[in-house]
């Protein structure tokens, strides 16, 4: 392995770091992108009960903190008392401002995907050259020598399709997983303030 990487030359540094930060980003997404972290069992079932919820800062700051799907309903019942236009504005923004969250680094994931090809390719061009030049300045032109320069300066366009292709499935599956959270936290968002605002409204009958 090491001798490829000195084989591939100096833009192999930076694709496998390229490699290594999508390697961290991906194990930190899948960690943080669990169903259980983004909606936790037991507030779901809270919210599927009509028990009284609280709306004093401390107890809404908690909340917030607690999860994403927590952070979207905190914010509803801290707008409740809005019209309905408002509170749907509300909400929107807050789902907004947690698919935002939940996206972190995959923007970074995505331009990994994209320039690790560009790199390995841009390797290549300086390694053929080289290989060029070095054939011209010593006035060889026997094809086993070009063809084993050429296969040397292709090492860094293996490399680098080696780091963006599974970049970009890792990039694509994220974002997916994503937009899967988001549309279930924002069913059970409404779901739940219609409940609540039904049950308000057969109270105050």
């Amino acid at each position: 392995m090491l001798d490829i990487v000195i084989t591939g030359g100096w833009l192999m540094l930076p694709i496998l770091l390229c490699s290594v930060v999508v390697g961290a980003i991906c194990l930190e997404r899948w960690w943080t992108l669990r169903r259980e972290e983004v909606i936790p069992a037991g507030l779901l079932s809270q919210l599927q009960s009509t028990q009284e919820w609280s709306s004093d800062n401390k107890t809404l700051a908690e909340l917030a903190v607690a999860s994403p799907l927590g952070f979207v309903i905190a914010a509803g019942l801290n707008g409740i008392d809005l019209h309905t236009e408002a509170f749907q504005r509300v909400m929107q923004s807050t789902i907004d401002n947690v698919a935002h969250e939940l996206e972190r680094y995959l923007t970074l994931v995505g331009i990994i995907a994209s320039i690790t090809p560009l790199m390995g390719i841009l390797g290549t061009v300086f390694g053929m050259i080289d290989v060029f030049s070095t054939l011209v300045s010593a006035g060889q032109g026997d094809a086993k020598v070009l063809a084993g320069g050429i296969s040397t300066a292709l090492v860094t366009s293996a490399a680098g399709l080696s780091v963006a292709i599974p970049a970009l499935i890792a990039h694509r599956f994220f974002l997916r997983k994503v937009d899967e959270l988001v549309l279930e936290i924002d069913s059970i968002s409404q779901r739940f303030f219609d409940r609540l605002r039904a049950h308000s409204n057969e109270t105050s009958h």
